[in-house]
């Protein structure tokens, strides 16, 4: 596989896309639960199937432009609201940049590396190691570019992401992502209770970091992407438990920018292991 990917990584952004369109509708047919839960939380949202249904092909461009991501040469992402990132990092307590599973979120992160790394420092960001060998290793080397440095989702990769804070930089999640045991709790999110982290309003409360929303938008033919930064509408509320909901809504607020484009197949309201589930009910 490692093979494949250094292959894949130097073809064209539009010929990926349109590869990975086709697994995306590959995917989609093939399983019935993958397409289960996709109609299920667009629906929740309120989107009938032929308002979303670009999200299937979307998901597979996804992972094939990930070769390209994180093997191949830098590509084109346009950046939207820069304003909004310079006024907080003059504050010079640090950001807390948030992204939904929207677009290509993975490239935000090089966006503001390749804008902002060499002026403020490297942007930290966690990821979960890959069960499989041989991704785990291209994911701790091929996606360490220069300005980002990524961490595993350890105690310690946390106590980094405080010390970043607090020299200023900034530290990357995805507050839409279920958190593991003990991480998060329950709040409604698109109307049904999803397990969600805590770790954002913790992050921001004890370092007094600005919060600052970041969607990324894939533009057609492969001409690269879009991000979109903004602050958080309203200052972060203190209680913990109002605080998870206010991003859980703003993450709602951005998806619904972009609902095409945003992962509906996510298991999103799955609690991890030994979490006992909401009342709602959890995902098949």
């Amino acid at each position: 596989m490692p093979v494949v990917f250094r292959f894949l990584s130097v073809f064209p952004l539009w010929f990926l896309h349109a590869l990975g369109a086709a697994l995306g509708w590959v995917a989609f047919c093939a399983s019935p639960t993958y397409r289960r839960r996709f109609r299920a939380h667009s629906a929740l949202a309120g989107y009938p199937f032929r308002a979303v249904r670009a999200a299937v092909a979307h998901a597979g461009r996804m992972v094939a432009e990930l070769p390209r991501l994180w093997l191949g040469a830098p590509l084109s992402c346009h950046l939207e609201g820069e304003s909004c990132v310079e006024r907080a990092y003059a504050a010079g307590r640090g950001i807390v940049f948030l992204s939904p599973h929207q677009g290509c979120f993975e490239i935000v992160v090089q966006a503001i590396a390749q804008r902002w790394g060499a002026e403020h420092g490297p942007i930290t960001a966690l990821y979960r190691p890959a069960r499989q060998a041989w991704l785990a290793k291209l994911m701790e080397t091929a996606r360490n570019r220069p300005g980002v440095l990524l961490l595993p989702t350890t105690l310690a990769g946390v106590r980094q992401m405080i010390r970043a804070l607090r020299r200023g930089e900034a530290v990357g999640l995805l507050p839409d992502q279920v958190p593991p045991q003990g991480q998060g709790q329950w709040t409604s999110f698109f109307g049904r209770d999803a397990y969600t982290m805590t770790l954002a309003v913790r992050l921001a409360q004890q370092t007094g970091a600005a919060i600052v929303l970041a969607r990324c938008e894939r533009l057609a033919w492969g001409r690269g992407f879009v991000t979109y930064f903004e602050p958080l509408a309203q200052p972060l509320s203190a209680p913990l438990e109002a605080a998870v909901l206010q991003i859980n809504q703003a993450m709602e607020y951005l998806i619904r920018q972009c609902p095409g484009q945003y992962l509906w197949g996510y298991g999103r309201y799955k609690p991890p292991r030994a979490v006992p589930p909401s009342s709602a009910g959890v995902d098949a």
